[in-house]
């Protein structure tokens, strides 16, 4: 008697607990109207429910960075009703420089999507709910097509008999006059329906700002040179097989053109310099940007403390920032800094460009397409793969004596590696 007394308390207790829960989501309803107020009532009494059962959680904008306030909503990568696992993306953020992912707190059914694509969003604001045990979830409904009813006779017309019109006598041709002007003719524009608008991206419109600010703010000059790269191109071609033996990777151009870089950086301290107000501020570190086009816009990774790598080293960081630069998960801090940019236009076929500096920096190396051109060697013309390289530099700080030296101490190490072991 005394056990069914306690299991009757506890049953007792359980409702009076489902009962004050469901009278607090009754009270906190929206006040609705209409044909639809029970169904919004009893969503809202739902979700109360399921955030007082602990069911319910929601997936926020994260952290994006100490310079970066907001972003835009760019996609959903999953809709209500579909499923997610933890840390699983379900939508991304663009900002000035990188793309966010937002990702999945818990395991759970999306159940309702709190933010439109292309809304400005913080960093803490909510934009999916999630439930859980998956109730909740929305269910699409098959649409029903009203049946085609048949379409009612159409009533015969009676045609009444025409007349046939008199026919009247034309009229005598007039004179011919002179011939009149020729009208001008309207330049034929495109129709509109052959064009599309479409908003730029974060990235693009960052990009395009900081290019342009560039323009307006340094008094940059380029100055050029060409290389032969016979040499460069017969060490790689000599250890390629060992390289990739004991570093697990290829040996290619850029960690030569970086290692000859740093050297010429180390050569002309000015051009790794940079002007802040009225001083000017020189850097005992070289901090190497690589510029990297992707589907999204231009980013530039930076290689740190690049004098301390070896050739392996640079190679390898280079592949994981490009990997990351690709697929949209290189973080700002990657990309933050940087002393001086490299940027490879050759890879797109370029033979000869002008590139612009990255700023806060103070000048940009250029790299182009390699083509096979007669020079004269030793008093014989023979065929050489050449490269035209293009330094371009802030006129303010850096005279074009030093550029002339930096560009052709590039030269020197990369048509004769063995430089950097002798340090000459």
């Amino acid at each position: 008697m005394l056990l069914w007394l306690l299991k009757f308390d506890n049953l007792f207790a359980i409702l009076n607990q489902q009962s004050q829960v469901l009278g607090q989501a009754w009270r906190a309803r929206p006040t609705v109207s209409g044909s639809c107020s029970y169904h919004t009532a009893r969503k809202e009494a739902v979700m109360f429910i399921q955030k007082q059962a602990g069911d319910v959680v929601e997936a926020v904008v994260p952290f994006m960075g100490e310079s970066i306030t907001d972003g835009t909503l760019a996609t959903f990568l999953k809709k209500p009703g579909d499923r997610v696992e933890v840390d699983e993306p379900i939508a991304q953020i663009e900002t000035d420089k990188v793309t966010i992912d937002v990702v999945s707190p818990e395991a759970g059914v999306i159940t309702e999507l709190l933010a439109k694509e292309g809304e400005t969003v913080e960093p803490g604001v909510k934009i999916a709910v999630i439930s859980k045990s998956g109730e909740g979830a929305p269910q699409v409904a098959p649409l029903e097509q009203p049946a085609s009813q048949p379409s009612p006779p159409k009533k015969q017309e009676k045609t009444a008999p025409v007349k046939e019109a008199k026919k009247e006598p034309s009229p005598p041709p007039k004179a011919k006059g002179p011939p009149s002007p020729p009208k001008p003719t309207e330049p034929q524009l495109p129709p509109k329906d052959r064009e599309r608008r479409v908003p730029m991206t974060r990235l693009r419109k960052r990009v395009a700002t900081r290019l342009k600010d560039s323009q307006n703010t340094f008094a940059m000059l380029t100055t050029f040179n060409e290389v032969d790269m016979t040499n460069l191109m017969k060490l790689r071609s000599d250890y390629k097989d060992a390289f990739v033996e004991k570093h697990g990777m290829k040996l290619g151009l850029m960690s030569g053109f970086v290692k000859a870089a740093i050297s010429a950086l180390q050569y002309q301290p000015v051009v790794n310099a940079v002007i802040d107000g009225d001083d000017i501020i020189y850097r005992d570190y070289v901090d190497i940007s690589i510029a990297v086009g992707t589907p999204k816009g231009l980013v530039v990774p930076v290689l740190r403390n690049a004098e301390r790598m070896n050739f392996a080293e640079i190679e390898k960081e280079i592949n994981t920032l490009a990997k990351k630069a690709t697929d949209g998960s290189i973080s700002i801090d990657e990309m933050a800094g940087g002393t001086f940019t490299i940027s490879n236009g050759g890879v797109y076929g370029s033979l000869l460009s002008t590139p612009i500096i990255n700023p806060p920096q103070s000048a940009i190396l250029g790299m182009h397409s390699i083509v096979n051109r007669p020079m004269v060697v030793g008093g014989n013309i023979v065929p050489r793969p050449m490269m035209y390289i293009a330094l371009t530099y802030d006129h303010r700080l850096i005279d074009g004596r030093e550029a002339v030296f930096f560009l052709r101490r590039i030269k020197d190490v990369v048509e004769d590696p063995r430089r950097l072991l002798l340090d000459v």
